[in-house]
């Protein structure tokens, strides 16, 4: 699966490896239910590095389309909020 993180650039990640992510997808959806900015901040920094721990970086050229596309690390609460699904950042996990 290829993972777009706006800014960034985009990484290819297993969909096996998703469930991994899930606990911190969790906590970022509480912490934003919860107005946590500085939770928030911290739980969104840890998900997209554990995307890059996880996953391998595609070339800077390539343009693929993406399956899931997460925020920028600098990413707002309310810009996260439109990107949100009722499965958080990451569906069907």
């Amino acid at each position: 699966m290829i993972v777009r993180i706006m800014g960034e650039g985009q990484v290819t990640l297993d969909g096996s490896r998703l469930a991994e992510l899930d606990a911190l997808d969790e906590e970022l959806l509480t912490e934003m239910e919860n107005g946590d900015g500085p939770g928030f901040r911290a739980t969104l920094k840890a998900l997209l590095a554990k995307v890059h721990e996880l996953g391998e970086p595609l070339p800077e050229d390539s343009l693929e389309p993406s399956d899931l596309i997460l925020p920028s690390p600098e990413a707002t609460l309310e810009e996260v909020r439109e990107l949100l699904s009722d499965d958080g950042l990451i569906p069907g996990t």
